[in-house]
């Protein structure tokens, strides 16, 4: 075990600190690997998780906009706004977290149904069993269902 790998329980920040200088310094055998490795492992999960989270609100959005015609709002809009923005940054800064949206959309999907449900008080049968929308209609700027 590296000399600094306590140094990761006891004090994280400093331990971050620590593993980008010795990166620097090209000092490869004082680095941490096995908790470096472990907290790049967790960067990508949480990129994933932040982009199934907005899919998440996005979907139950645009569901609630298309079957609830009347109750349509500029806070729906601007909330689908912020989630397409918010995607497409992280899609603009990981390129590859791009397939990862089909991959989660069918389970994102099924948990946005539930939530579009709890938040409208209307029956399941209202909103689609499956996702009636395209990875492209998602992420465009643009695209809003019809009623």
């Amino acid at each position: 075990m590296p000399r600094n790998a306590a140094a990761y329980d006891k004090d994280f920040y400093a331990w971050t600190q620590e593993q980008a200088n010795l990166l620097r310094a090209g000092k490869f055998s004082e680095i941490d690997v096995e908790n470096l490795a472990e907290e790049l492992d967790s960067m990508g999960r949480s990129d994933r998780r932040e982009i199934d989270s907005r899919l998440e609100v996005l979907l139950a959005h645009l569901l609630k906009w298309q079957v609830q015609v009347t109750f349509r709002s500029p806070s729906w809009r601007g909330t689908i706004r912020e989630q397409r923005r918010r995607i497409a940054k992280l899609v603009r800064e990981s390129p590859s977290l791009r397939p990862v949206i089909d991959q989660l959309l069918p389970e994102a999907y099924e948990e946005a149904r539930q939530k579009a449900v709890n938040e409208t008080g209307l029956p399941e049968t209202s909103f689609p069993a499956e996702c009636p929308f395209t990875p492209e209609q998602l992420l465009a700027e643009d695209f809003l269902p019809d009623g």
